[in-house]
């Protein structure tokens, strides 16, 4: 199948600067070297921790970051080394959702303003074609055409954040990035929303990479599953794969975190501990086997952690901190047969 983005290698650090003079010092390394893709009407699952570079990865896709290197081809296009006035027209295709709705809707707009803001921009319909687009949105995303003109803070966090989906497919994109959609919801309200991104998503053909910290949310929605740690991607698997299966000793950590809602089952947990280590100063081996404080973190100093296909369409880091040593042997078998 062909893919409509392709993500190779891509890096984004940003500079740190100390000293009277400010001069650079270091690097905070959000994004260090990730690959992946999405096929056309997929949903890609993006999980870790907070801090680890997701969000970051998701802004550089649709260029709100600049990439320091690496590659992201969209539709046969590559996005890295395009211009603004190039990337303009390609704004349409690609659209995103953000996490806080206060943030990303302007108080000082109308709901109709808002979403209408796009339509003008890019110099679609007339003014009285633009009010009912705005209208119909309104109904997809199952809020009344009579509150086009309101403000987004006369709404509850639900509604806003459906405001926002409004706008992003107000375009007809073909890929959504969606940066914790729902993180900042009640809980009552998260399934809701999640409904409503896949009810779209059979309507207009949309592919989704979806950004959470809660695996539990991405299973509800993701096709594929990747698992991030310190800026890189450590596991990737379909959704059910991920939860039936999981290799790496991070995904396996996430999983256990997912809360239990039968209270009077018993679980056993893998209790994480240790800090997760800086961005600007990485360790030289495995991330997290150094946060386990692992007796084989030495042994990973300059050794290709790249991710294997240890099973069909299943690939995880090649890390001998954080697979079972079964796992470990199936990797390095690959990595030495390449």
């Amino acid at each position: 199948m062909s893919k409509l983005l392709k993500v190779d290698d891509l890096k984004v650090h940003f500079p740190v600067r100390g000293g009277v003079l400010r001069r650079r010092i270091g690097s905070v390394r959000a994004v260090d070297g990730v690959s992946l893709d999405i096929a056309p009407g997929e949903t890609l699952g993006l999980v870790g921790e907070s801090g680890c570079g997701k969000s970051t990865l998701g802004k550089a896709i649709v260029r709100l970051v600049k990439p320091t290197a690496g590659r992201v081809e969209f539709d046969g296009r590559d996005l890295t080394r395009m211009t603004q006035a190039r990337l303009r027209p390609l704004r349409r295709e690609v659209q995103m959702v953000f996490q806080d709705p206060v943030e990303s809707l302007n108080a000082r707009l109308s709901v109709r303003e808002v979403i209408e803001e796009p339509l003008i921009i890019h110099g679609i319909g007339s003014r009285a074609e633009r009010r009912r687009k705005v209208a119909e949105l309104l109904d997809r995303v199952g809020l009344p055409a009579s509150g086009a003109e309101r403000y987004p803070f006369e709404f509850s966090g639900g509604q806003r954040q459906r405001i926002g989906i409004a706008r992003a497919i107000a375009l007809e994109p073909k890929l959504v990035v969606c940066d914790e959609p729902v993180s900042a919801l009640d809980v009552s309200v998260q399934s809701q929303v999640l409904n409503l991104l896949l009810e779209l998503q059979r309507e207009l053909g949309l592919s989704y990479l979806f950004i959470a910290h809660d695996l539990a949310v991405v299973k509800h929605i993701s096709d594929r599953v990747a698992v991030m740690y310190l800026g890189k991607l450590v596991e990737m698997a379909g959704a059910e794969t991920i939860y039936r299966e999981p290799k790496h000793a991070y995904t396996r950590a996430l999983l256990d975190a997912i809360p239990e809602p039968d209270p009077t089952r018993e679980v056993r947990r893998e209790l994480l501990e240790g800090d997760v280590p800086s961005p600007i100063d990485p360790p030289k081996g495995s991330a997290f086997g150094h946060r386990l404080g692992h007796p084989r973190y030495d042994e990973t100093i300059g050794m290709d952690l790249a991710m294997r296909e240890i099973g069909p369409g299943h690939w995880v880091s090649a890390d001998p901190c954080c697979l079972a040593a079964e796992d470990y042997a199936r990797v390095a078998d690959a990595k030495a047969a390449e």
